[in-house]
């Protein structure tokens, strides 16, 4: 096994992020299908997913270059029926993950940890039935929250409840905090809406304000260096007074928040693949998307290495804001300097 690769500003390449399909059961609001737009397909299968086969092979050509971690992303992941495979022919080295709607998770917890998953993220945008159906223009609400229970009792945890912040959902936060704190195996995901990726500025936040606010109800706060994140603990309705906070007694919010946020980029170690069996070093670019072609192990190798070669700096630099407000590449930052520069 070689040692990761490095992109030209030095970030090294250890997790993949792999679309399995760009179908899903939900049709929410904000989706930006892995910055990809809006290209959801129907809802049968189409020939242009890769096959387990092809997944398979590429975790195991990346396995050489030293990743560690992929999760399963879509569209939803659980409407492939073969995940469970996939899942089980993962490289055993590799941590394995899990982004889901959470529909499916009541049949199938048990058998996607028995076959290798490590934890799962579920997206859940309000702890209220009429809004999550709103968001999500589904009515699975209570199929959600049963699949969350499933998920942390089949030991998928911690399970990470992932809320996009903006203007629809920015009244469910506090409901959502409560929820995480007093519920055992959960923790909190606030993502920064990205209105660049998903159209509606209109809908778009000051998550300071969100910051601001965890940090006069926490018990306690932690800085993460890695991509710059905050941890926010929340006392459950049982804590003691004064008792130290921790995921026996409480809940641990983090806030998920790239767009102004420099070290995040900084810190990103990630590729991510495409449904179809492309590449690409950003979620923010669809510009430098490669193909892989029929995926030997061969081309594999070759397409990782130019992609990886090929990733931008932090979001920041390599989108700016023209006269317009209209956000633009910067020309500067398409490709990595070379040591000429």
């Amino acid at each position: 096994m070689n040692g990761p690769l490095a992109d030209g500003f030095g970030r090294e390449v250890t997790g993949v992020r792999v679309s399995l399909t760009d179908r899903c059961n939900f049709d929410c609001v904000y989706c930006h299908n892995e910055g990809l737009g809006d290209t959801r397909g129907p809802m049968e299968p189409d020939d242009n997913e890769m096959t387990a086969d092809d997944v398979v092979r590429f975790l195991e050509v990346v396995e050489e270059f030293g990743v560690e971690k992929v999760k399963f992303t879509g569209g939803e992941p659980m409407l492939r029926q073969d995940l469970e495979a996939i899942i089980r022919r993962t490289p055993d080295s590799m941590e394995t993950s899990m982004t889901t709607n959470g529909t499916f998770l009541p049949g199938r917890a048990e058998d996607l940890r028995e076959a290798g998953l490590d934890r799962v993220n579920v997206s859940q945008d309000a702890i209220d039935p009429e809004a999550f159906a709103a968001i999500t223009k589904s009515g699975a609400y209570e199929q959600v929250l049963e699949g969350v229970e499933a998920a942390v009792a089949t030991g998928l945890t911690p399970v990470k409840l992932n809320m996009v912040v903006f203007k629809h959902t920015a009244g469910y936060v506090e409901g959502m905090v409560e929820h995480a704190a007093n519920n055992d195996g959960l923790q909190l995901q606030l993502i920064e809406y990205m209105p660049e990726l998903t159209g509606h500025p209109e809908w778009n936040i000051d998550i300071q304000r969100v910051h601001d606010w965890l940090a006069d109800i926490s018990a306690r706060v932690e800085h993460r260096e890695m991509h710059d994140r905050t941890r926010y603990w929340i006392a459950g309705d049982d804590a003691a007074p004064g008792a130290r906070i921790d995921a026996s007694n409480g809940g641990m919010v983090e806030i998920v928040d790239p767009v102004e946020n420099p070290t995040f980029c900084a810190n990103c170690h990630r590729v991510r693949v495409t449904h179809e069996g492309y590449l690409k070093g950003c979620l923010n670019r669809n510009d430098d998307l490669r193909s892989m072609g029929e995926m030997s192990r061969d081309a594999i190798r070759e397409t990782f290495r130019e992609t990886v070669a090929n990733r931008v700096p932090f979001y920041g630099e390599y989108m700016v804001r023209d006269d317009n407000d209209e956000w633009v590449v910067n020309d500067a930052y398409v490709s990595p300097p070379t040591a000429a520069d």
